[in-house]
Formats: structure tokens, sequence, C-alpha cells
């Protein structure tokens, strides 16, 4: 079990399945490895580089504040799909400008609950 040590996991410690000495699979600690710190990392560097990609094309007029706060909250489409309960193409649709403009509260208040943020927030992109 691999206990190098990982930044991302701020001294805390996870469960992984291994092997025991009793050869049954079990949960046990681990303080992480080197590869899952490096692997994690550059996942949050794409995703922040996809913010920002997407609040450029925000602050163009070529997307809604969504799709920024999306990439923000550390989320893609299917795993935003999949916390708000809403089809693929609907919540595509909610990244258009012209359309976001126009969504109740009611649908904004779940995108709300699924990122953590507010509804001024999700409204907005700073600049």
């Amino acid at each position: 079990m691999p206990q190098e040590g990982n930044e991302t996991l701020a001294g805390g410690r996870k469960a992984v399945y291994a092997r025991g000495a009793d050869g049954r699979i079990r949960p046990m600690q681990s303080a992480g490895w080197q590869v899952e710190e490096l692997v994690t990392r550059q996942a949050i560097e794409d995703l922040e580089k996809q913010a920002e990609e997407a609040r450029q094309r925000c602050l163009k007029g070529l997307a809604s504040p969504l799709e920024y706060h999306m990439f923000h909250a550390r989320m893609d489409l299917p795993l935003l799909c999949q916390t708000t309960g809403l089809w693929r193409w609907r919540v595509r649709r909610h990244f258009r400008p012209e359309i976001f403009a126009k969504l109740p509260d009611k649908v904004l208040r779940r995108y709300c609950g699924a990122m953590g943020i507010t509804l001024d927030a999700l409204r907005e992109v700073a600049p």
C-alpha cells in the first residue's frame, strides 16, 4: 500500500481497497502516492484552463456564465447533468447566453444547488 503522501489530500488519509495478509480484499488507509497527486494536479489544471476559456467566451457574449461556473466548480457536463437531473442537450442549450438569460429561477436554483453558489453569482462572471 503506497504511503508516499499526497499534498492534494492536505495531510488527510483516504480508504483504498487492497489485498490483506489473509488474501482478502479490504479497505485500508492510505496517505496517497506521488503518481496520484500528479494526475490530480493535471486534472485540476485542465479544469482551471477550461474555466478560463469559458470565462473569456462568456465575456465575449459567446457562452453563458453557466459554462464558466461548471468548470470553476470542477465539474464537467456529465457530472452537472447528473447532479441537476437535467438532460445533456438541455444543459448544453443553457450554455447559450440568449437561452440562459430567459431561464426561470427554478431552473437556475437547480444549478446553484449543484455547484454550491448563489443565484447572483451564477448570473455573473468576474471580468
